[in-house]
């Protein structure tokens, strides 16, 4: 089996909510579209451009911001530096003037009731994330391409063949779990490994870099989440809860910024339920943020984004884990066992359900935790194992479609798992373990096949049906 290259920055990617499969893979879908364009024809050779939504896509599109995705990058503009604040403002000139601007630079005219189209009969058998880019120049000509939003914000083109030339030949060559742990064999930690490995891609300094930035990213996230009030928007009238945990764990004591909040949370106490209280804070934060098109760090996907920083934060406040270094290791750790799941399984819940989103992601918390709290490499993976086995066969059911419910809490409960199962793992011998991380991500793959798609990230079954609601059009 040829060993696909995944980078700690693949797993993690900064973007904008509330969906990585529905938001920020179509957004990158409409900008590789947009280079194309630049690269067979000319910008200002455009007469005009439909846009085709399939399956998931088109059946929850409205409540993930798949078209308003897809239309910020067909102008343009990048996902990661993009003021969040300015997105609805474009799209509702867009929607008032029936006109786009692709690129940023060629105006042609455009009906987001007209050009896009949600297909929601319509399933492509690649994927069920499907959207196709038909394109018409002034002269006549015209092509159409299909992408395929992979879940995490990866995407693939119809009819690609990958290119030798974009995988890396890496020192530690990675599928399994059982490859890893052959690799730390040699005496290296986990991150050791994944350090080793992105020095393939680039500088070390570069790698540590970037991994702070991630983490300031996600910091950001947290304390934007924890300060903010108000209803999120989508048209179910859910309330932001964060701000106001926030303000009772600190009984209304002030702070200026996330250095003096965070020493008010570290001198409130240890005890059981303040802990308890706060990794929720911390988990609903961040999802509030991402379902109201906030920016968010994908862990490894939008849906799941608050596991990974409420388990780090967790270990930073309540386990004297704030430092760069230890910081970093613990995301490089849970890189590696993201792009394992990705490897032998899938991050999308249009494929594997919540299984495949919350499950992923407290596997890679549980295991990077327990990497950070003293122990060993098979106490990792076995942290991982249980998290992942206590989350198999979770559904994906949205109301409305939107990333609320029962997402955000689902993040808490994610985050929690997570901690108990590196607790478990801290005081076991995995050399006894009945089931390894390889035979739970098998299992999760073959309970992904299995499942219905209704409950799959369509909105046709579970919550989503059980609770019938009217949203307005978006």
């Amino acid at each position: 089996m040829p060993h696909e290259s995944i980078s700690v920055f693949d797993m993690f990617k900064i973007g904008v909510g509330p969906s990585s499969s529905h938001t920020l893979g179509p957004w990158r879908a409409a900008l590789a579209c947009i280079e194309k364009i630049k690269f067979q024809a000319d910008l200002f050779a455009v007469k005009s451009i439909k846009v085709f939504l399939y399956g998931s896509l088109a059946k929850t599109g409205k409540g993930h911001g798949t078209d308003i995705a897809v239309l910020m990058g067909l102008c343009g503009e990048d996902p990661v530096t993009i003021d969040v604040n300015s997105i609805n403002p474009k799209i509702k000139t867009i929607q008032s003037e029936k006109q786009l601007l692709i690129g940023g630079i060629h105006p042609i005219s455009f009906d987001t009731e007209a050009d896009i189209h949600f297909l929601i009969k319509d399933c492509l058998s690649f994927h069920p994330n499907g959207l196709s880019f038909l394109v018409e120049l002034n002269n006549g000509d015209s092509w159409c391409d299909t992408y395929f939003s992979i879940g995490g914000g990866f995407i693939v083109k119809e009819n690609q063949t990958p290119n030798k030339k974009d995988q890396i030949d890496l020192p530690f060559p990675i599928n399994t779990a059982d490859d890893l742990l052959h690799w730390c064999m040699q005496g290296l930690s986990i991150s050791d490994v994944v350090l080793e490995n992105e020095s393939s891609w680039r500088s070390e300094l570069a790698t540590r870099e970037g991994v702070l930035q991630i983490w300031n990213a996600m910091k950001a996230c947290i304390f934007r989440g924890c300060k903010t009030d108000g209803e999120l928007p989508g048209g179910l009238e859910v309330h932001r809860r964060a701000a106001a945990l926030n303000k009772r764990l600190l009984k209304n004591q002030t702070y200026t910024d996330f250095e003096s909040w965070l020493e008010l949370i570290k001198n409130g106490g240890h005890n059981f339920n303040y802990i308890l209280d706060w990794v929720s804070c911390f988990a609903l934060a961040v999802n509030e943020e991402n379902a109201s098109f906030g920016r968010v760090v994908t862990a490894p996907t939008n849906g799941a984004a608050g596991v990974i920083p409420a388990v780090l934060l967790y270990f930073i406040a309540f386990c004297d884990g704030y430092s760069d270094e230890k910081i970093i290791r613990f995301l490089l750790t849970a890189s590696e066992v993201g792009s394992i799941f990705k490897k032998g399984a899938t991050i999308s819940a249009a494929m594997g359900g919540c299984q495949a989103e919350i499950g992923v992601s407290s596997a890679m918390a549980a295991a990077a935790l327990t990497e950070s709290m003293g122990g060993t490499q098979r106490q990792c993976l076995m942290a991982a194992e249980i998290a992942m086995e206590h989350h198999l066969g979770l559904t994906c059911d949205p109301i409305g479609g939107l990333v609320q419910v029962p997402c955000i809490e689902r993040n808490t409960m994610g985050a929690i798992k997570a901690i108990t199962a590196s607790q478990l793992a801290l005081q076991s011998s995995p050399d006894f373990a009945k089931v390894s991380l390889d035979k739970v991500i098998k299992t999760m793959w073959d309970t992904a096949l299995d499942m219905n798609s209704k409950y799959k990230e369509t909105a046709d079954g579970g919550l989503a049906i059980n609770i019938p609601i009217s949203l307005p059009e978006c």
